[in-house]
């Protein structure tokens, strides 16, 4: 079978979810190749391995911490250069599409954002998408060149299919272009505990029917008790009740968790074009005729301050 190359998502060697993702979706059309750059690449290997990856090639180099997204474009085209694979797969984050982007440019090839499926077909990779707020699905191929595409979070399960995973180095050249623009310091986000937003299985999301940043409280014990991420709407970010970061939609993040709770949010288009990929969508809200009921998979007609504590509390009993 044609080799498939991967870009790894990890910190210090810890892979990230999204990465197996895109293990799962790779054995479907070939021979998952994982490329893993930075700090801790090669204890990548052994759950690279785990999830299907028959070969790992890894480099590290101080320029890849130092600057921004262009050493790694650079070590990506090496890896291109060197397997010449049917695809290339990078997680849809904001440094994924640019890196993925950056390299289509270069090798002369299509690219293909925010995949949810990927099949192969008689002419090449076949990508399922979400358009326009997720009204439609569309089936696309590049036209030209080795696809390079991006695929969302939570698009397919991670699923253990244990392969040789052996560990090669991969040359790198870095460009005159890859020091032009060097990060000075970083600040860790402060952490929450809970899963990261575009990555979480379930989200519990609020909206300007929560009504103030001091009843964000009852969104965030509900997204405890089910060891979810919490969201919020534009309507609540921009109200100042809650970070942007956290922020659901098309000028926020876009998800695709197995559950997603919207409480208090009336279901905007620009709010549905971040969520409505969801396998599962219930809504909470006391106004029945609220557009987010059209979407909805089980929809809940209540106050949200009533509604929520009980839930809750029902999670934790039982819980145990």
């Amino acid at each position: 079978m044609a080799d498939v190359l991967v870009y790894v998502d990890h910190v210090d060697g810890a892979v990230r979810k999204p990465t197996l993702e895109l293990l799962t979706l790779a054995r479907r059309i070939g021979e998952p190749v994982a490329v893993a750059l930075g700090a801790g690449a090669e204890a990548t290997a052994p759950v690279l391995a785990e999830h299907g990856a028959v070969r790992v090639l890894a480099a590290d180099a101080a320029e890849f911490a130092e600057y921004l997204v262009v050493p790694k474009v650079d070590a990506l085209q090496a890896a291109y250069e060197a397997v010449a694979p049917v695809a290339v797969l990078v997680a849809s984050s904001a440094e994924g599409k640019e890196v993925a982007a950056r390299l289509a440019v270069r090798i002369g090839s299509g690219l293909i954002t925010d995949a949810i499926d990927l099949e192969a077909g008689e002419e090449g990779v076949v990508a399922t998408q979400s358009a326009f707020a997720a009204a439609f699905t569309t089936r696309s191929r590049v036209s030209k060149g080795t696809p390079v595409i991006t695929v969302k979070p939570n698009s397919a399960p991670v699923q253990a299919a244990p392969a040789a995973g052996a560990v090669q180095t991969l040359a790198v050249v870095f460009g005159s272009a890859s020091t032009g623009t060097k990060i000075v310091s970083r600040i860790p986000r402060e952490s929450t505990g809970r899963p990261e937003l575009t990555e979480a299985a379930i989200v519990v999301s609020g909206g300007r029917g929560v009504n103030g940043a001091e009843n964000f409280a009852l969104i965030e014990a509900l997204a405890d008790s089910l060891g979810a991420a919490v969201g919020a709407s534009r309507a609540a970010v921009d109200a100042g009740w809650y970070p942007h970061a956290n922020q659901v939609g098309q000028t926020g993040k876009s998800v695709s968790p197995q559950l997603y709770i919207a409480s208090g949010i009336s279901g905007a288009i620009q709010h549905r074009a971040g969520m409505q990929t969801s396998k599962t969508i219930v809504a909470i809200n006391k106004d029945a005729e609220a557009p987010i009921f059209d979407l909805v998979d089980y929809g809940i007609v209540g106050d949200l301050f009533d509604v929520i504590p009980q839930l809750t509390d029902e999670i934790n009993t039982r819980k145990g």
